[in-house]
C-alpha cells in the first residue's frame, strides 16, 4: 500500500475518533438529550483507541494499512 493511502486512511480513522470526542457539543445542537449515560462511554472509548494507536505495542497488532511508518533515519551515528 502507497504511503499516501496509509496517511490518508490513518487521519480518516483519527478524525471519526475526533468527531466522536466532539459529540457532547454537537449532540445538543440537533436535539439529543444531554442525559445519555452511552455518550460518555463512547468519548472514553474513542480517547483510549487514539492513545493506543499511538503505542509501539499496539502497532505490531495493527493491519499494515493502519501502522505509522517508523521514524526515518537520520544517519548521523556510525558512519
Amino acid at each position: 500500500m502507497k504511503d499516501s493511502t496509509r496517511r490518508t486512511l490513518r487521519t480518516v480513522v483519527q478524525t471519526v475518533v475526533g468527531l466522536a470526542a466532539a459529540l457532547p457539543v454537537l449532540l445538543p445542537t440537533l436535539g439529543v438529550p444531554e442525559t445519555a449515560a452511552g455518550y460518555g462511554l463512547a468519548l472514553a472509548v474513542a480517547a483510549g483507541i487514539t492513545r493506543a494507536m499511538n503505542s509501539p505495542t499496539v502497532q505490531r497488532f495493527l493491519p499494515a494499512w493502519l501502522r505509522k511508518d517508523p521514524e526515518p533515519d537520520t544517519g548521523g551515528g556510525n558512519a
